[in-house]
């Protein structure tokens, strides 16, 4: 008998309300972004409190591209310093993730970024004791992450580095150097362990 009572009808369409709540708020995030220059597809799904700064370096304005199915989730921070950043197909950045674009980052197709991961393609000049390092410029340095690559929580990718296809990156790890392809990496500064092939 109780088994065909329906002792919550309110849920169908609360769950409808809620699903029609999310695209609205999605889809006005998204017209945002667009709206700030920020070029995204529109299937993409954008959480609350993302951060996007677009920034001017040497009269040029810097650029984002957000490509199809990506999901950025809440308190990601995108600043590009005048450079640019490249999210391909499909990528998912974890909470409170931050990417700085001064020198260019690239991510790829697939690619899972975990929370309070730290992505850099900079870095300064350190000069002598006599001229204060905030007055230096900085130094460009292209970061790229290849396709289908898992980054650990809190790691921080350095600039210049590039991450080879199929990396798996642990918790907590710096990558200083290049890692080949279908590496498994782990440590202060990242030490390679074993492949995945």
């Amino acid at each position: 008998m109780l088994e065909k009572l329906n002792l919550y009808p309110h849920k169908p369409i609360l769950g409808t309300a809620v699903s029609k709540l999310f695209f609205l708020q999605n889809s006005l995030r998204l017209f945002i972004l667009k709206g700030m220059g920020v070029e995204i597809k529109y299937d993409c799904e954008i959480a609350a409190n993302v951060t996007v700064n677009l920034g001017f370096s040497n009269g040029k304005r810097g650029q984002i591209q957000i490509d199809s199915r990506a999901q950025i989730s809440q308190g990601v921070i995108l600043n590009c310093w005048g450079g640019n950043i490249t999210l391909r197909e499909n990528v998912f950045l974890g909470p409170y993730t931050v990417i700085y674009g001064h020198g260019g980052v690239i991510v790829g197709n697939d690619t899972l970024i975990s929370m309070h991961c730290r992505i850099l393609s900079s870095d300064h000049t350190i000069p002598d004791i006599d001229t204060r390092i905030r007055s230096q410029p900085d130094i460009l340095l292209p970061t790229k992450i290849g396709e289908d690559v898992w980054l650990g929580a809190g790691v921080t990718v350095l600039g210049g580095v590039t991450i080879g296809d199929g990396c798996v990156v642990g918790a907590g790890a710096v990558v200083t150097k290049n890692l080949p392809p279908y590496s498994v990496a782990v440590g202060v500064p990242t030490k390679v362990v074993r492949t995945r092939i």
